[in-house]
C-alpha cells in the first residue's frame, strides 16, 4: 500500500512539475488545483504514512521480527526488496521535504484527514481479522485484547505526531515562506 501512494505521489509530482505549479507563497501568482492536491496529500497522507511505515517496522522487528517480519519471508522475499519497502521511503520522503515547498493545509483539515485514513486502515485490519480470522499484522495476533486497545491507541497518537513532525520539519526548513505568505494575506484583507 505504501508504495502504490508513494508513487502515485511523485507521479503527481512529475505531473505537476510539467503542467502544474510550484508557486510559493514569496511568489507571485496562485497555487494550482495540482500543486495544492500534492501538498496535502503529502502533508496528510504520504509523509505521516510513511514515516509510519518505517517507524514501526524497523521498532518492532528489533523488538522481535516475528511479530512483524517471519524469518520464513526471508526465503520468499530477498533483503534487498525488504529495503525497499520498509527503509526507502525515508529518504525520498527527507528529501523531497528539503527540496519541495509544501503548504500544509490547516490543522484541523490535517487532523480530519489523517484520523480518517487511520480509522480506516483500521476497519480494514479488523474487518480482515473478524471475518478471515487473520490478523494482517502478526503482532496483533500475540497481543491480549486490552494490549490490542492500548497498541492501537497508541498508534493513532503515533500517525498524529507523525503529521505535526511533517508540519514542523516543513516550517522549519521553509519558515520564512510560510511566515511571508501569512503577511501578505492579512495585508490583502
Amino acid at each position: 500500500l505504501t508504495k502504490i501512494i508513494q508513487t502515485v505521489y511523485f507521479g503527481l509530482c512529475v505531473a505537476n512539475d510539467l503542467c502544474g505549479s510550484n508557486v510559493r507563497p514569496s511568489g507571485r501568482g496562485e497555487r494550482c488545483r495540482l500543486q495544492r492536491w500534492r501538498d496535502n496529500f503529502l502533508a496528510t497522507v504520504v509523509f505521516p504514512l510513511g514515516m509510519f511505515v518505517v517507524l514501526t517496522f524497523w521498532g518492532i522487528y528489533a523488538i522481535d521480527r516475528e511479530l512483524v517480519y517471519p524469518k520464513a519471508l526471508d526465503k520468499v522475499i530477498p533483503s534487498w526488496l525488504n529495503h525497499i519497502m520498509h527503509t526507502t521511503i525515508l529518504p525520498f520522503l527527507l528529501v523531497d521535504k528539503f527540496l519541495v515547498y509544501h503548504q500544509y493545509p490547516s490543522r484541523k483539515a490535517g487532523f480530519v484527514t489523517i484520523m480518517s485514513l487511520a480509522l480506516l486502515y483500521l476497519t480494514w485490519i479488523l474487518w480482515v481479522a473478524y471475518y478471515a480470522n487473520i490478523w494482517v499484522y502478526p503482532i496483533l495476533k500475540v497481543l491480549q485484547p486490552h494490549q490490542k486497545v492500548v497498541f492501537i491507541l497508541a498508534m493513532l497518537v503515533l500517525f498524529v505526531f507523525l503529521y505535526l513532525l511533517g508540519e514542523f520539519i516543513n516550517k522549519t526548513i521553509w519558515g520564512e515562506e510560510r511566515s511571508h505568505a501569512q503577511k501578505k494575506k492579512k495585508k490583502s484583507s
